[in-house]
């Protein structure tokens, strides 16, 4: 409704701007001078014309580029939890040696953190960096019983997950978040049956269209909250 009183405002104003310009050009008096005669009025006119509609098209076209843009966000980029964004002011990211790459969201909480054998319990969701973000994993999307999200559950150092994913979980601490950017060579491209790994068919062709194209960088990004440390 907003939009359309909008609409109504900017074609009262175009229509104003007309009326305004037709009154200048001739229906309060205005006439051509001899060299210039009806070829200078009717240029005129036309460029009045031209300056009403791309009046009406700048402020029409504004309206529906911005409600378009809302309408096409992501909704998992407005979703709080794992999805949300690093406050301001965070620490930037921290590369390991092996060239993954980590970011603290929330520290968590105790003194106990993940090591290389640690058996954890996470919250996680994955996003393919190469393809515009798109999801292929999400544990919010395992909930067999409606009673709420199923964690995934690792025990690190057994080769159950991949690679850069493990690495990245090492330091972590109970009720932590952390983003992980996983390198192609630590993620999918070298261990496609390991974990986290799509429940779907379509978030396993998202995955397959970046994995088995030699033409797209693969890395990984998931975000991920830890619930249970043992």
């Amino acid at each position: 409704m907003t939009s359309q009183i909008q609409v109504m405002k900017w074609l009262v104003a175009a229509s104003t701007l007309m009326i305004l310009t037709t009154n200048s050009l001739g229906v309060h008096g205005w006439t051509p001078s001899p060299l210039e005669g009806p070829v200078a009025r009717r240029d005129m006119i036309h460029q009045s014309i031209l300056g009403v509609f791309s009046f009406s098209v700048l402020q029409f076209g504004g309206a529906v580029s911005s409600s378009a843009i809302a309408a096409e966000k992501p909704s998992e980029f407005i979703d709080v939890g794992t999805q949300a964004p690093p406050p301001e002011g965070s620490s930037p990211f921290v590369t390991l040696e092996n060239g993954v790459k980590y970011k603290d969201i929330s520290v968590g909480k105790g003194d106990t953190v993940v090591t290389r054998n640690s058996k954890v319990d996470i919250q996680c969701s994955g996003r393919l960096l190469n393809l515009n973000g798109v999801s292929f994993y999400n544990t919010k999307n395992n909930n067999p019983d409606g009673f709420g999200a199923v964690p995934l559950s690792l025990e690190l150092g057994k080769g159950q997950a991949v690679p850069g994913l493990e690495a990245g979980l090492i330091g972590m601490r109970k009720s932590g978040i952390r983003r992980i950017i996983v390198p192609q060579e630590l993620a999918y491209n070298k261990y496609p049956d390991l974990e986290p790994r799509p429940t779907s068919v379509v978030d396993q062709r998202a995955l397959d269209s970046v994995v088995k194209n030699p033409r797209r960088d693969a890395a990984i990004l998931f975000d991920v909250q830890l619930e249970r440390l043992k």
